[in-house]
């Protein structure tokens, strides 16, 4: 679906004049990409975070060892070449020649040790596939073995998922770090040099061309391919959060690309000439509400099914919040409509759900009046219309509602706490996910119910988890398949979240700008102005 250097202070001190004017000429051959994201940047730990705009700060500035093309075909990226025994238990992995950090060392087997340990700890498919590890070894500079203690069918599916949390590679001093602490070096392996000392939150995060990168030869699909850069600096404005002040500097070229324009804006986009909408991820994006488990009034699965059957009017979402209908659709599988293991098997209790059925529910669920706190983001125009959907719907049901509205990452924040909503927590709060962060049993972000271990919400139901390790050990597709179906109707029993629909947001950019590669996000290789 589908997106004037200042000088650099110490130039000053050393024959100004010359240094000036040299500089001047640089910068005026420069190629400058100027972009509005999703929302603000301000966490720069991808693997601390699931927030989209910081996965996409990390393949701008890190590489991955597998990655995942345009069809959803695992391909090698850093690896050159792979071998597994006959026994399916170990895994050999030479990288290829070339790969170098930003600040000049190799990439060794002994940096992708530490950042696989670090994502595994964060990470749902890495929690899993580490759960099949026995140990990680690095015979030689340029490889890493796995031992695990039985087959695992998934593991490249694993090393080169597109979606939250990516098993990107970092150098190992920074994959060093606790993963419950966000890194501070940004030090990368990946196309782009993130500039630290130019990076404003919420005004802009800069990035330049790492020239010593060397890309795959093979065409750029999904995150896969040749990462090859056209342009010399990616600057990411932060500050422009309104939605027409956003069409207002694409049309004045301003700016050249919005990665996600407020659904309000197509219209006026669409009509202007000297502009392009582009869809890069063709299979889209889930619209989800989630549930706290761990609190009152969601810690009971009654009342979660109780709002589940409340929420259940998809159309009402997409009407509120997208309103294109070409740019949206019902949609009741976990696993995402036009995917591998898309089903609605399950869905069918929420059949004929609507609200008089919510309230009979509710009624017999032990209710006791808690208040409802749903979050509510300001500054996400793809969602900021879903919490007054849930919130009216609700209401409707029975629930009593509060919605606190806030910036998006103080809704990262917040949803982060476990705490009663009375003491600053929460109950509930509407997002989104890309597809690969919900088209499968160990990708999605939501589905885990490991408790206190699982994405915010945290649901514990240990008969979910056993179904999903019996999808991690099977090897048979076909079994695969139907262990999937089984698995969503046991996640809709429990309503660990509600999906409430499907859709793309076209990324908007001026016609200068070519190149956008397909994928389930904004990637800035291939990209030409």
């Amino acid at each position: 679906m589908k997106f004037r250097i200042p000088l650099p202070h110490h130039l000053f001190a050393i024959a100004a004049s010359v240094l000036i004017a040299a500089s001047g000429t640089a910068h005026a051959q420069e190629k400058t990409l100027r972009v509005v994201p999703g929302t603000n940047l301000s966490v720069l730990d991808p693997i601390w975070t699931t927030a989209s705009p910081v996965r996409i700060h990390g393949f701008m500035i890190y590489d991955t060892l597998f990655g995942t093309d345009e069809h959803g075909q695992v391909k090698p990226q850093m690896v050159d070449s792979w071998t597994t025994s006959p026994d399916g238990k170990l895994w050999t992995f030479t990288l290829r020649k070339g790969l170098e950090f930003h600040d000049g060392q190799p990439v060794t087997g002994e940096d992708v040790k530490a950042s696989l340990d670090r994502w595994s700890k964060r990470d749902n498919m890495g929690q899993t596939l580490y759960s099949f590890v026995e140990k990680v070894d690095v015979p030689k500079p340029d490889t890493f073995r796995i031992f695990l203690k039985e087959p695992a069918g998934f593991m490249l599916e694993a090393l080169g998922k597109p979606s939250s949390n990516v098993p990107f590679i970092m150098p190992k001093r920074v994959a060093s770090t606790d993963p419950f602490t966000q890194i501070d070096d940004y030090v990368g392996s990946g196309p782009y040099v993130f500039k630290r000392d130019e990076f404003k939150p919420g005004d802009k995060a800069v990035y330049t061309k790492f020239a010593r990168y060397v890309p795959r030869k093979e065409p750029p699909s999904g995150t896969t391919g040749g990462k090859n850069v056209f342009i010399d600096r990616v600057e990411w404005n932060l500050a422009l959060r309104d939605p027409q002040a956003q069409v207002n500097a694409l049309v004045n070229g301003e700016v050249d690309m919005i990665e996600q324009p407020a659904f309000q804006s197509y219209a006026a986009l669409a009509n202007d000439k000297q502009l392009k909408l582009v869809t890069g991820n063709t299979l889209g994006s889930q619209f989800i509400v989630r549930f706290n488990h761990l609190q009152a009034p969601f810690n009971n699965m009654k009342v979660r099914q109780a709002a589940a059957a409340a929420l259940s009017n998809q159309e009402a979402f997409l009407k509120a919040q997208v309103g294109i209908k070409e740019y949206s659709k019902p949609c009741v599988e976990m696993f995402v409509c036009g995917t591998p293991y898309g089903t609605d098997k399950g869905a069918q209790l929420l059949a004929g759900s609507n609200i008089k059925r919510a309230q009979e529910l509710l009624k017999t669920s032990g209710y006791d009046g808690t208040p409802v706190v749903i979050l509510k983001p300001t500054d996400l125009p793809c969602c900021d219309k879903l919490p007054d959907v849930a919130a009216q719907l609700l209401r409707l049901a029975g629930f009593k509602v509060e919605v606190l509205a806030m910036d998006w990452n103080s809704v990262l924040a917040r949803r982060a706490k476990k705490d009663p909503a009375s003491a600053g927590g929460w109950s509930l709060f509407a997002t989104y996910l890309t597809a690969p962060e919900a088209w499968n049993p160990l990708s999605s972000i939501p589905l885990p119910a490991a408790g206190e271990k699982s994405w915010f919400g945290w649901p514990d139901d240990p008969t979910l988890e056993a179904l999903r390790m019996r999808f991690a050990r099977e090897l048979n597709q076909d079994k695969r398949v139907a262990l999937a179906a089984e698995i969503q109707s046991r996640a809709y029993e429990v309503v660990t979240h509600v999906p409430v629909g499907q859709y793309i947001n076209p990324t908007a950019m001026r016609k200068d700008v070519s190149g956008l590669v397909l994928g389930p996000g904004n990637f800035y290789w291939n990209l030409k102005k």
